[in-house]
């Protein structure tokens, strides 16, 4: 039995709880002879709860237990002895095998998949039918028993507000248990790789260079401050000198000069910008940006430009980041109160005097927030420098020059072929820590610098 059989079989038993529950509430409140204490349909989603969660949560453990079981009994299968020794192999010919039996019409790359996939096709429709068999008996018991439970008296508002109360504190739990579990997995790596290299080698170090790594000395050529100082010069210098121009005027405009008819389409085009996939202004950065920037610097006297230089894919990385300057400015001018605007202007100010004297001053600490949090999405972009930028790791002020970054190089050395334990992947987790760190610092500044905003006009 599937899952999307077992789920629309827990929705159609829910809601008979939920009818079943509410009919049997409205049967006592008939007549008026009896005051209930909750509603007949807060009784019914109370039913209806008792029947769904248990059998929800049932499947959710079972869908971690079950592949384990059926490995077990794949390994049990005489054709099984004939599996390696290592478990890469061995993992990898038991997912074949889980592949072959879900598609008999695929066929397998290995023979020895092939003998395993009918044990395997047997050990899942064996365990999916005991799975489904003990999710709907959940489901009907926590449905039955809750239906018995109802009286006039019973407080199914309360257990229903409880559960959902229950429900929202794990949807809000989500996101911070995900950003613990990144945390934790990218630390337990990186301390496999500081076991290796020395943090300070890493660190401090000026040579980047993984594809010669000394064995005697690995840290030698795993210095990353060329890495962060590309990371820093593309994404929070030459973005930034595009980026918060453009977007602190924009917001400008928009919010003190345009007319409403004009606003109305202009801050929809100007959003576009933060829709468009970054791919595409990777291949604008790659084919329109590059070649014009390695052309201007040719004719400045510089013929050995390179075509991925730091300024192509930081001039492009900060049109990509203007809306999300033009927005926060945009909210942060338009909530200071009009009071200290008509004030300016009443004491003879000029328009122009009132924007920067008094409105931008006003609103600067939510125009940080907006410029920190454009520099922690920047500093953090993948595919505009992959396509772009240069792989070379070098320390320099010329923005004409090759330079790279950690998002880069994080993708150049997960996509070779070293093994999964050596330093020059671990690596890769080591500086994906690293970007973790600074960018998530880099919110919780900027959400203290926004919150500091709110609460001085609220």
């Amino acid at each position: 039995m599937n899952a999307s059989t077992l789920l629309f079989l827990i929705a159609g038993l829910g809601l008979i709880g939920w009818l079943t529950g509410r009919a049997r509430a409205a049967a006592f409140d008939r007549g008026g002879a009896k005051r209930l204490h909750s509603l007949p349909s807060q009784h019914g989603w109370y039913v209806a709860m008792c029947a769904v969660l248990p059998a929800l949560l049932f499947l959710a453990v079972w869908g971690m237990v079950s592949p384990g079981l059926v490995r077990q009994q794949v390994m049990r299968d005489p054709a099984a002895a004939q599996l390696s020794a290592q478990p890469f192999e061995r993992d990898a010919v038991l997912s074949e095998a889980s592949r072959v039996a879900d598609d008999p019409g695929s066929g397998a790359f290995n023979p020895l998949a092939q003998q395993l996939a009918p044990a395997a096709h047997a050990a899942k429709a064996r365990y999916g039918w005991i799975g489904g068999a003990v999710t709907i008996l959940l489901a009907l018991a926590g449905g039955i028993l809750a239906a018995l439970r109802s009286r006039p008296n019973f407080r199914a508002r309360s257990r229903v507000e409880r559960g959902v109360m229950l429900l929202l504190l794990l949807a809000s739990l989500i996101a911070i248990l995900t950003t613990v579990g990144i945390f934790l997995s990218l630390l337990w790596e990186s301390m496999r790789f500081f076991s290796v290299v020395p943090l300070t080698d890493f660190l401090f170090g000026t040579h980047w260079s993984p594809q010669a790594i000394d064995p005697r000395h690995p840290g030698a050529s795993l210095g990353a401050v060329p890495l962060f100082w590309g990371t820093f010069f593309i994404g929070a210098v030459i973005a930034m000198l595009v980026a918060i121009p453009f977007g602190l005027m924009s917001a400008i405009y928009l919010t003190q000069y345009a007319r409403a008819s004009v606003r109305r389409w202009m801050k929809p085009i100007l959003e576009i910008l933060a829709g468009v996939p970054t791919v595409v202004y990777g291949y604008f950065a790659a084919l329109t940006v590059a070649p014009a920037v390695r052309d201007f610097a040719v004719m400045l006297g510089m013929p050995f430009a390179s075509s991925e230089s730091a300024l192509a894919a930081g001039l492009v990385m900060g049109v990509m980041i203007i809306p999300f300057v033009s927005s926060m400015a945009d909210d942060a001018i338009a909530a200071v109160p009009a009071a200290m605007r008509d004030g300016s202007l009443a004491m003879g100010a000029t328009r122009s005097e009132t924007i920067s004297r008094v409105l931008i001053p006003a609103a600067l600490p939510g125009v940080v927030g907006g410029v920190l949090l454009a520099i922690s999405r920047a500093i953090g972009e993948t595919m505009i420098v992959v396509m772009a930028a240069s792989g070379a790791a070098t320390i320099t002020l010329n923005p004409f020059q090759s330079a790279t970054t950690v998002s880069k190089q994080i993708v150049d050395l997960l996509t070779g072929e070293a093994e999964f334990d050596s330093p020059k992947t671990l690596a890769a987790f080591a500086l994906g820590l690293t970007l973790f760190v600074i960018t998530l610092l880099l919110n919780i500044l900027a959400l203290r610098v926004v919150k500091r905003y709110r609460e001085a006009y609220e």
